[in-house]
């Protein structure tokens, strides 16, 4: 019998929410007669016997973000990996943006305020962007450390100050839009496979399930997709999955985040989703 295909995920008792899609995954590799399993990533494991590696659900990595690298690396080494560890790299803090922005793609303005950045330069960054602003980590998940605040609080300086004694962070406007909900479109193997929308608890902006949030259907505009597709074309390497996800604004579509590594895919919102990821990481494997 063949080795699994194994899907990375986090410790058990560093998970911070359970995993919802995983085994939708796993039913929909079965139905094409191939199996696969969850794998913790930061367990002793022989990489090298499985023909397939998808970083899927770690969700613990951004406690330890150098040695999560490192273990993807070492992957990469002795088998197939996808999203690949360049990628990966590239895509978890939160500078990739200000990359993306250079490079012409429509995202949400942000100032990037490095570890141990003085006062003068951390004031700057609160006052990039108008009076009500977001700090957050430049490597977090699930809006951890991120918070709402006026740009000339205590609050805002005290959060971003205890930000930036510990590593990077970045700020960016608040854009009311966002209470609208969030755009998340899905792609598999460079293509779209479908599309939801995120919208917040009442009186809240952050759109995860745990802080109230809810999973709506949507369907993407040309605009919308066309900036996805900007983000994969300017990534360092391609994408066998991505999330990516954006605001829509009075000037179009902007990206507020491009999730390339962990993402949630809300398999569960769509019927033929799991089979299209199954079907794009069968070929992966094939080469």
């Amino acid at each position: 019998m063949s080795s699994p295909v194994l899907l990375l995920t986090g410790s058990a008792d560093r998970m911070p929410v359970p995993d919802p899609e995983s085994e939708l995954l796993i039913d929909a590799l079965a139905e094409r007669g191939v199996g696969a399993k969850l794998a913790e990533w930061d367990t002793p494991t022989d990489w090298a016997a499985s023909p397939l590696v998808v970083v899927r659900t770690p969700w613990d990595y951004v406690e330890r973000p150098a040695r999560f690298l490192e273990t993807l690396h070492a992957i990469a080494a002795v088998t197939t990996l996808v999203n690949p560890p360049r990628l990966v790299a590239w895509n978890h803090h939160k500078s990739y943006l200000g990359e993306l922005e250079r490079a012409g793609v429509p995202v949400v303005p942000l100032a990037l305020v490095r570890r141990g950045a003085t006062a003068d330069e951390q004031a700057a960054a609160l006052a990039a962007f108008g009076e009500e602003i977001v700090v957050k980590p430049a490597i977090s998940a699930g809006a951890r450390g991120t918070i709402r605040t006026r740009a000339g609080s205590r609050e805002a300086r005290e959060h971003l100050d205890e930000l930036v004694r510990e590593g990077d962070a970045i700020t960016q406007p608040y854009l009311s839009a966002v209470e609208a909900g969030e755009l998340a479109l899905m792609f598999f193997g460079g293509k779209l496979s479908h599309a939801v929308r995120k919208v917040p608890a009442d009186g809240d902006f952050r759109v995860h399930e745990a802080y109230g949030g809810s999973v709506r259907p949507h369907a993407p505009t040309a605009a919308e997709v066309a900036v996805g597709l900007a983000v994969l074309a300017a990534a360092p390497a391609a994408a066998t999955y991505a999330r990516i996800d954006l605001v829509t604004t009075a000037a179009g579509p902007l990206l507020m985040e491009a999730e390339l590594i962990e993402p949630e895919l809300f398999l569960r919102h769509d019927p033929a989703a799991a089979s299209h990821f199954a079907g794009v990481l069968v070929d992966a494997m094939a080469g």
